[in-house]
């Protein structure tokens, strides 16, 4: 990698985050637990942002100690001609959120055929050109929507035609405009931490749906990072009464097949959501690999974007992501511990 100017540490941040390939090549990050560095757009489980640490160049990092991650590889040589291609789609897409942009026009603005972008523009990504505006355009939204924009400006802003589309879409904002707009404030969710077969377990519920579930070993920890999560709503503790569907949850690990009646009101994007309901169609006691999901979602080639669903699963458990597995058979990794993980899918596969 060729020296480059290190963004600041937000947007490098925020690159991470959101594993943004248009920064591959502009620096790498290191995560000071592993002692290992990566691409923006790697797809490993993101660190806690304490740990991180960012460099120019590959060279940097390797001199600070670090090696270099197997996953994504950050050492290898440039982006071929076509993945510059889709970086520079995805630039395009973004830059010109608030216009219709066809594949032709992506077509001729990357010197690439439509059909052959399409294919590997949806082999990197997961997501086809048009899901990606669609996805940028909420994203502009909720940015201004929190700035305290109004809706009706706010939604010509990101680029959206009518306010109605927007609500329309509310399930992928994960609340109304009206209630973006205000912070979250407005939308009220209970919570209980409560014991379980694996530990501590903190699950929260909105009127409509469970909307995290948490698996640790400390009650505050669980509660803070679930309260992180929610900065604006009206939170409370459920009180002594446990609700049914946390109660379905607790049971679902001591053996018995949790109700398919437990509904979710979980954050995010259509692809995720994709992957969300086919991980729920996996039977008790089996696995898939990432591959497989890939597959049955009509995917083949997303098999990176599955992971990434997987790993941003908010409702874990509800959503079984521990019942995807690595192509080689190997539990690869979960959020809330490999260990856990073993156990988890050992009680399945025993009940």
């Amino acid at each position: 990698m060729s020296p480059a100017t290190l963004p600041d540490r937000s947007t490098a941040w925020n690159a991470v985050r959101h594993r943004d390939r248009r920064f591959d090549g502009r620096f790498v990050y290191a995560v000071s637990s592993t002692k290992i560095f990566c691409r923006p757009s790697c797809s490993s489980r993101r660190p806690t942002r304490s740990n991180v640490e960012f460099f120019s160049t590959t060279a940097a990092a390797q001199r600070a100690g670090y090696r270099a991650c197997k996953r994504c590889q950050p050492t290898s040589s440039a982006p071929s001609g076509i993945e510059r291609a889709v970086a520079h789609a995805c630039e395009y897409l973004a830059a010109h959120a608030d216009a219709p942009v066809t594949l032709a026009m992506l077509a001729r603005e990357t010197r690439v055929s439509a059909f052959h972008l399409q294919r590997e523009f949806k082999r990197a990504l997961g997501i086809s050109p048009r899901e990606y505006q669609d996805a940028e355009r909420r994203r502009r939204l909720t940015k201004h929507l929190r700035k305290g924009d109004t809706v009706s400006r706010a939604t010509y802003e990101a680029g959206f035609g009518s306010s109605s589309r927007v609500y329309e879409r509310s399930r992928s904002l994960g609340m109304t405009p009206a209630t973006v707009r205000k912070g979250g404030a407005g939308q009220k969710i209970q919570f209980s931490v409560v014991a379980s077969p694996l530990g501590r377990l903190l699950a929260a519920y909105t009127q409509h749906g469970i909307c995290a579930v948490a698996l640790g070993d400390d009650d505050r920890t669980l509660e803070r990072s679930f309260r992180d999560g929610f900065p604006n709503a009206e939170i409370h503790p459920a009180g002594p009464a446990i609700h049914e569907w946390i109660a379905a949850i607790v049971k679902s690990l001591d053996g018995e097949q949790p109700s398919p009646a437990i509904p979710v009101d979980a954050h995010g994007t259509a692809f995720q959501h994709r992957v969300w309901n086919a991980l729920q169609q996996i039977p008790r006691g089996t696995t898939l690999s990432y591959g497989e999901v890939a597959k049955k979602i009509g995917k083949p080639s997303a098999v990176r974007a599955v992971a990434r669903a997987c790993a941003t699963n908010p409702v874990a458990l509800v959503v079984p992501c521990h019942r995807v597995i690595r192509e080689d058979g190997g539990l690869g990794g979960y959020r809330w511990g490999i260990d856990r993980k073993e156990r988890l899918l050992a009680r399945e596969r025993d009940s």
